[in-house]
């Protein structure tokens, strides 16, 4: 006993063992089987799909799980929350497969964040829903009285839509004595019906016999169908109708017009009379035949009452029966094939796809998945798919009728931005049907586009002493990209011109790359100019390209021809030193002298000419060049005591506030740059160099300090360096009301002693300054009431300051210029107090600024000769005066 129940345990085990390879086969190869009674209500569980494919509920969503149900009813649904596979319809299997044994259901789950598919197959097991039935419920059978002892006479079978034990299983007759019941084996296994004459007829006793038919099947419990037989017994009849053939094959196309005739059965009955006469019925029929046939009860004929459909079924068997007036009959058989015509064009699904792609996307990458079929059958439901030309895609084909749209190479968005791809799938019929589906797919751009520059290079010409901001050129480049890569700004590379940063001579503005001139350029100095501009685009990591800018400054007539020889006088009034002797024997075109002179200009602008001039009165023009010295420190104009609101939202690049700063001096001694030296947060701010401009350098953090406290320090560019500090407290709040709290507490603590200290010197030191100033005023005005000293009045009639005709070199370098004009009259020497100097002209405000180019004279300013007044009481005036000067033009 121990044996034989180890055997059976060992054949359980490996039962079990091969289940479960089974399963595990199944779920590898993507598919899945259930089964489900029919009639189940909407919602019924079918089977855990969540758990078969091994998916967690939460991957449900967030993965794009759905039921995809090919067919033209949705009978299947995937519970969200509990992954389980429900029923979407009621499911009834009689209407579904009526002429399948075996009722399968198909459907796909699609998880589209995968891309991809599992198959299930949910088998629709039969339930005992429909009793038997007959086509006629009542039957009236003619019976000749002659009819000998043992006779059959065939009876309408019963029909059973349930499958297996649930449908016909078995007949019974009730009613009378004089007849029985066999049942005969159809070729099919179904159960034929016959009415077996048991005893002797006799019309004069018995006209007419009562009978109940009834069919059971073997559900349980039972279900029945009744039908009512009426036996009238006629006279003899003794010929039964005859069909002209057994068994009637034809073969019918789907596409056969709506009320065609398929074929004609006939059958000959050699009696005559009512006896003769035949009638046609179909005796065996399915109810989806008996819905798509007619047959003519007098002629015989089959007509088409709908369309035929091949895919909805392919062959069709009728059993039709011939019967006279006496009730003798004859069957045949009528095999109708329905032969596929290409009726159905693929139908193409776009199951998952993708609008967009970036254009570094790798060669392979799936942009679409595809599901195609055909209701049609060999060559007509064989379909192609294919892609129309031109475009970087191509087909792969996936398990089963899937396919993917793949990249075939890498993607250009500069060269086309979006696609358009046609998937075409066409069937092998004659002539072939198609459909199609378009995908859009966008392409996503990357920054792989450097600025490219209109031109190689680029150059200018400039006037010299061109006004400060001019307009030079304008530099433009343009980016392949899209969007913020395509953004380009502009910027000058770091250079020098004649020592100066190259940021002092010319700026470029960012957006739309015009190139201005900062300051007046000087041909004398500067000829050329040579720069770099690089424009940046806005992608990250940002890509750029440079381009060489050369600036040709243009030379103007703006310096005066200089005398080298013969040399200025060194006493004003005795004109210029240059003595020659001429012999009174000189011939005509003897050389005296030569003049030499120089002009600081170039070309035309330089070529000098000469020519003796004759002028009665002559003045002369001094101009006194002060040269500037880096006295002055910078002055911080704001913040005084300045406080700010950041708000906490702010990004980079915001603008905090603006270090105001002048100095007094001129030149490089004026000019100022900005540096922070003290600030909590070095990362925080940043001031520009140039600017005084302080901005967020970073976005501001929730971990940075309500209060900051920057320390920021102004200097000029003399030899040594001249400093101010100013100091600006920041309060970074997102609005007015809360930073009040942080100003309020910083003006309280304002006054600290170390700071009324400061204020207490500062006093004192303007006090000292207001008390020496008086003290110098005082002497000052004493010493002009009482006349100039004794040692000025021995000096002679030459009351004018001499000027040397070279300016200072360093005229340009951090000086301002300032010019003084003496009126120099003729004549001999007079009395001290005889004359009053006359008032000095006015001069443009470009003068006084020193507007005029380095190194360059003005032409007013060459030195003239003449002598006192011949009247010592006279006013001092200006006279022309005898003089033969040399004029140069």
């Amino acid at each position: 006993k121990q044996r034989g129940r180890g055997r059976r345990w060992g054949r359980r085990e490996r039962a079990l063992l091969w289940c479960v390879l089974v399963a595990a086969w199944e779920a590898a190869w993507g598919q899945l089987r259930y089964s489900v009674p029919e009639e189940m209500p909407k919602g019924s569980f079918v089977g855990d799909v969540a758990k078969d494919l091994g998916l967690e509920l939460p991957a449900l969503r967030d993965r794009g799980v759905r039921i995809l149900d090919r067919g033209r009813t949705q009978y299947f649904a995937l519970h969200g929350k509990t992954g389980h596979l429900v029923t979407a319809e009621r499911i009834d299997r009689e209407q579904l497969c009526r002429l399948v044994e075996k009722c399968v259901l198909r459907c796909e789950v699609i998880v589209e964040g995968e891309m991809k598919f599992f198959e299930i197959e949910v088998e629709i097991t039969d339930i005992n829903d429909n009793a038997p039935s007959f086509r006629e419920s009542q039957k009236e059978l003619r019976m000749s009285e002659t009819t000998a002892l043992g006779s059959r006479f065939p009876l309408a079978e019963a029909h059973d839509p349930d499958s297996g034990r649930n449908s016909l299983q078995s007949y019974e007759l009730s009613g009378d004595e004089h007849f029985s019941l066999a049942v005969q084996a159809g070729p099919g296994g179904d159960q034929r019906p016959e009415l077996v004459l048991a005893k002797a007829l006799d019309r004069e006793e018995a006209a007419f016999h009562e009978l109940v038919l009834r069919a059971s099947d073997g559900g349980e419990p039972a279900r029945t169908g009744t039908a009512r037989i009426r036996v009238a017994v006629l006279d003899a009849n003794d010929n039964a109708p005859v069909f002209s053939q057994a068994e009637y094959t034809l073969r019918v196309p789907e596409d056969v017009p709506v009320g065609s005739t398929l074929v004609t059965v006939t059958a000959t009955d050699a009696d005559e009379g009512i006896y003769g006469h035949v009638k046609y019925s179909l005796k065996k029929a399915t109810d989806l035949a008996s819905e798509i046939f007619q047959l003519d009860a007098e002629t015989g004929a089959i007509t088409l009452l709908r369309s035929l459909d091949f895919e909805e079924g392919d062959s069709h068997e009728l059993e039709v029966q011939a019967e006279d007036g006496g009730g003798l009959s004859d069957t045949a058989k009528v095999a109708i094939t329905v032969t596929d015509v290409n009726d159905n064009a693929p139908e193409l699904t776009v199951s998952s796809s993708l609008s967009a792609i970036s254009e570094d996307a790798p060669p392979g990458t799936v942009v679409a998945l595809l599901h195609v079929q055909d209701r049609d059958s060999g060559a007509n439901g064989e379909v192609r798919c294919s892609l129309d030309g031109g475009v970087p895609f191509r087909l792969r084909s996936s398990q089963g009728s899937y396919y993917s749209v793949v990249t075939a190479r890498e993607l250009d968005r500069e060269e086309v931005a979006e696609y358009n791809v046609t998937v075409r799938a066409a069937d092998g019929g004659s002539p072939a049907l198609w459909s199609s589906a378009v995908l859009a797919l966008r392409v996503l751009d990357v920054n792989d586009n450097a600025p490219v520059f209109a031109e190689a290079r680029y150059s200018a010409r400039l006037p010299e002493n061109n006004a400060a901001g001019a307009l030079v050129l304008t530099v433009r480049a343009a980016d392949a990209d899209w969007g913020q890569n395509a953004r380009v700004r502009y910027r000058l590379l770091e250079g020098r011109v004649r020592g100066a940063p190259l940021s002092s001579y010319v700026s470029v503005q960012a957006e739309t790359g015009a190139l201005y001139a900062l300051r007046s350029f000087d041909y004398e100095e500067v000829r050329e100019v040579g720069l770099w501009v690089r424009a940046e685009d806005g992608g990250a990591p940002a890509l750029s390209s440079n381009v060489s800018v050369r600036l040709v400054i243009v030379d103007e007539n703006d310096n005066a021809p200089q005398v080298l020889y013969p040399p200025p006088a060194p006493a004003p009034g005795a004109g210029w030193a240059g003595v020659e002797l001429a012999p009174r024997s000189a011939e005509p075109g003897a050389l005296v002298a030569k003049v030499v002179a120089v002009d600081a200009d170039a070309g035309q602008n330089a070529w000098l000419s000469y020519e003796l001039a004759k002028a009665t009165d002559s003045t002369a023009t001094v101009r006194v060049f002060v040269l500037d010295r880096n006295d002055n420190a910078p002055r911080v104009l704001w913040p005084a005591a300045g406080a700010g609101v950041v708000p906490r939202s702010a990004e980079a690049g915001y603008l905090v506030a603006k270090v105001v700063a002048v100095d007094a001096d001129a030149g490089r001694n004026a000019w100022l740059s900005y540096e922070l030296v003290q600030a909590p947060e070095p990362a925080l701010f940043r001031v520009g160099l140039h600017s005084g401009e302080v901005r967020t350098a970073r976005a501001v953090s929730e971990r940075d300090a309500a209060k900051q406290r920057l320390v920021a320090v102004v200097k000029d560019h003399g030899q040594p360096a001249l400093s101010a500090t100013a100091t600006l407290h920041v309060v970074l709040a997102e609005s007015l009301q809360e930073a009040l709290p942080e100003l309020s507490e910083r003006a309280a603590g304002a006054d600290s002693p170390a700071e009324l200290q400061f204020y207490l010197v500062l006093a004192l030191a303007l006090l000292s300054a207001l008390f020496l100033l008086s003290v110098a005023l005082a002497v000052l005005a004493r010493v002009r009431r009482a006349g100039p000293p004794a040692v000025l009045r021995c000096l002679g009639a030459q009351r004018f300051s001499v000027a040397g005709a070279a300016f200072p070199a360093d005229f340009c370098e951090g000086t301002l210029p300032y010019s003084y004009n003496l009126c120099v009259a003729p004549g001999r020497a007079v009395a001290e107090g005889a004359w009053l100097p006359p008032p000095p002209p006015s001069l443009a405000a470009e003068e006084l600024l020193g507007a005029e180019p380095c190194g360059k004279r003005s032409p007013t300013s060459s030195a003239g000769a003449g002598e006192p007044p011949a009247d010592a009481e006279a006013p001092q005036v200006c006279k022309p005066a005898q003089s033969l000067p040399l004029r140069l033009s």
